[in-house]
């Protein structure tokens, strides 16, 4: 029987490849090519893992550890290494969980409950164990499963998580991965074997461990450990309070929407963040000196509708909140800089006029009257239009941006007068235990919703855009997040229910073609496992309202 020879397509030039052959030995013959580790494939448009094989004519693309579908793929991948370690060291027998929990450092901080004594002989063990997982180059296999066996399968592994989720899932089959003979689900796509996955240090912290993984910049490079205490323990705090209601993964969640009372658990969530806004009120009041309250976070955090609600308890406490946005000291267009690609940079900090918004506001601070400015967004000029505003004796300025904790902002003004908050969207649920649900996918589900809301922007332009909203956070929030003097998570535990039916009609509308649509494809089964709700439990006052509408605050 005559061999059969497909020509495929890598950049310009073409080549003849058996039929049958994996794309990853395809890879192989281009590795050389590359810098970094291919680990994952484009087949014609169509996103694919190496182990599938080639059936016809094709043109492909390489994806690397260095692109963002590479780099998930490769901590994805790491996650699952990881918690077969921990079986392979503790032994099965010994471990009632293993959870992934969420980012910090560079890395995911994870805890083990059991029979186990967490300490650093034991974590170097699974550290070895892994080590020699990749120095065997132990291949991560996939298979398709019908959803009832998957079912039944995690209930036989004690991975009740799982269990439940599938409970919800209305697909007919599931995607299973395993190393030898360790079984899992991951939401997403792997890299080939672990011989990738060279790259990682274990770290004992706090009640737990942090698996310390590359950068997407520097893939090849393990960074060092560099807690975020205050990040975390705002992190920790929010999720022990959802392990108290019972629901530590989307499954708890649907259990909790489908069997009670869903209006309670949205009340409770609502009155405990009503807690921590009326605290930070409170810290503010008992500060006499404090003058500025400097609000910053990163893209759809609700920061407007918090600078609302604070400002509600500032008054309840006896102080007059005055807001102002940083957004109006502006430089004018013509001294803006620009960006490496000849476009005006509006997220750095050079586009603001800090000479004037530091001098406004001491002499706001001195008692003196100031005409505050109305930046013109039209033609790119401040306006001097509004009464002079002089600081009265119980007042304070509540100041809204995204440099608000960046030192150099308020580098004329005394320490002392500020109060820095730090507000951020921080997902305190996973999918199940080993599959965490990274902060930005709520973030930019709250914000395509709120963006065809108010500004009629498609979710198409939405995610086109979000990278670059992503790089202006990296270089102008979270280096900054340390220096807050408060933390608010702004995320509820429910919102996703929430904002599913408003965000899968706009996902649905980005067509195959386009590039983002394999971003819409992954939010669309993203959201597949959680069971919607109505809003019309949600409170008026709600920091989901910025997003949903129907609020009682103007934003």
């Amino acid at each position: 029987m005559n061999e059969v020879f497909y020509t495929v397509q890598v950049g310009d030039c073409d080549r003849k490849f058996r039929e049958g052959t994996t794309y990853l030995d395809i890879a192989k013959e281009y590795q050389h090519e590359y810098e970094h580790d291919i680990v994952l494939v484009f087949v014609d448009g169509r996103l694919q893992e190496l182990f599938k094989t080639l059936k016809k004519d094709c043109k492909l693309e390489f994806v690397t550890t260095a692109d963002s579908l590479g780099y998930k793929a490769y901590r994805r991948s790491m996650s699952l290494m990881l918690v077969k370690a921990v079986y392979d060291v503790a032994e099965h027998k010994n471990i009632d969980k293993v959870r992934i929990h969420y980012s910090v450092s560079k890395g995911y901080y994870c805890t083990i409950e059991g029979n186990i004594e967490l300490i650093q002989e034991f974590l170097d063990k699974v550290e070895r164990r892994m080590r020699t997982m990749v120095e065997k180059n132990l291949p991560i296999q996939k298979k398709s499963v019908h959803t009832d066996d998957a079912i039944a399968m995690f209930g036989e592994h004690g991975m009740h998580d799982k269990e439940r989720l599938f409970h919800y899932r209305r697909v007919s089959r599931v995607n299973i991965y395993s190393m030898n003979e360790f079984e899992d689900y991951y939401y997403g796509y792997m890299v080939p074997s672990a011989g990738y996955l060279k790259y990682f240090k274990l770290y004992l912290y706090d009640e737990g461990f942090v698996i310390q993984m590359p950068t997407q910049g520097e893939p090849e490079k393990v960074p060092p450990f560099e807690p975020q205490n205050q990040l975390f323990h705002v992190l920790q705090e929010s999720t022990k309070w959802g392990d108290a209601q019972g629901i530590e993964t989307v499954g708890d969640l649907n259990d909790k929407i489908t069997r009670s009372d869903v209006n309670e658990l949205v009340l409770v969530q609502e009155a405990l963040q009503e807690e921590k806004i009326a605290q930070i009120a409170e810290q503010v009041r008992v500060r006499s000196d404090v003058r500025f309250v400097l609000i910053a976070g990163p893209s759809s955090s609700s920061k407007t509708t918090f600078s609302h609600r604070l400002s509600v308890q500032l008054r309840a406490n006896g102080l007059c909140p005055y807001p102002i946005a940083v957004d109006n000291y502006f430089k004018e267009r013509e001294e803006t800089p620009k960006d490496e690609n000849g476009n005006y940079d509006f997220e750095g900090l050079g586009a603001v006029d800090v000479e004037l918004f530091n001098r406004q506001l001491q002499e706001l601070l001195d008692g003196k009257e100031v005409v505050i400015p109305e930046f013109n967004f039209v033609t790119g000029h401040k306006e001097y239009k509004g009464r002079p505003k002089k600081l009265k004796e119980n007042e304070v300025l509540v100041i809204e941006g995204i440099h608000c904790l960046n030192p150099e902002l308020t580098r004329n003004l005394p320490d002392e007068n500020k109060f820095k908050i730090y507000i951020s969207a921080l997902t305190q649920l996973n999918i199940d235990e080993h599959n965490r649900i990274p902060t930005t996918d709520g973030r930019l589900i709250r914000r395509i919703v709120r963006d065809a809301r108010t500004r009629g922007t498609s979710a198409k332009e939405t995610i086109r855009m979000w990278p670059s909203v992503r790089k202006g956070e990296e270089c102008n929030i979270f280096p900054y997040q340390e220096e807050a003097d408060v933390m608010f998570n702004s995320a509820l535990i429910y919102e996703l229910a929430v904002l599913k039916p408003y965000v899968e009609a706009q996902l649905f509308g980005i067509e195959r073609e386009c590039p983002e649509y394999l971003e819409a494809k992954r939010l669309l089964k993203f959201l597949d496992y959680f069971v919607g709700i109505g809003s019309e439990n949600v409170p008026a006052n709600s920091l989901l309202r910025e997003f949903i509408g129907g609020g009682c605050f103007h934003v």
